[in-house]
């Protein structure tokens, strides 16, 4: 969808590329072709006390996180936030975060990723089958392609520490 060519659309509940990433599922919306690479948009559905990813940091965009429903747990710096539907949660550049489902019920949020292109990055795990497949050297080699810095490590204490699932099931 190139809005800038082809005019107004609508995207329905279902349209839209989808994929699991390993962890949380992903539906692009709004790639950065559509956007003149400013922002992309991204639906991540989330299965009961799935935990999206390791402790991580970007270099080149900020996150925003829209929750449509259920709860999100987020943990920014050294804060954790709870958000609840109609809620956004900013996570700039350069923060350490994680997030997750914070409830016992299938969450969703919309991620906006600003500017655009970190959207290939879920791309290019879902075609390798997901984060729990691909090889840690690989893995690595591609956070650093997106200036993705990864705390593999802390996913056993964020696991203890909020009673989540990793790798998590697709909904």
């Amino acid at each position: 969808m190139d809005v800038h060519k082809h005019g107004p659309t609508i995207l329905g509940p279902h349209d839209g590329a989808a994929g699991f990433l390993g962890t949380i599922g992903v539906r692009w919306l709004i790639d950065a072709k559509d956007s003149g690479d400013h922002f992309a948009l991204v639906e991540h559905p989330m299965a009961p006390r799935a935990l999206a990813a390791p402790l991580h940091r970007h270099s080149r965009e900020d996150e925003y996180s829209f929750v449509l429903e259920g709860q999100l747990g987020a943990l920014l710096g050294d804060d954790v936030v709870y958000a609840s539907p109609g809620d956004l949660v900013f996570k700039p550049r350069a923060q350490w975060h994680t997030f997750w489902n914070a409830g016992h019920t299938p969450a969703r949020i919309l991620e906006i990723i600003a500017p655009a292109g970190f959207e290939t990055f879920f791309r290019e795990v879902v075609a390798q089958g997901g984060v729990t497949r691909i090889p840690p050297a690989d893995f690595s080699d591609l956070c650093d392609a997106y200036g993705l810095e990864m705390q593999i490590d802390s996913v056993p204490d964020l696991v203890r520490r909020f009673d989540l699932r990793f790798p998590g099931t697709p909904l």
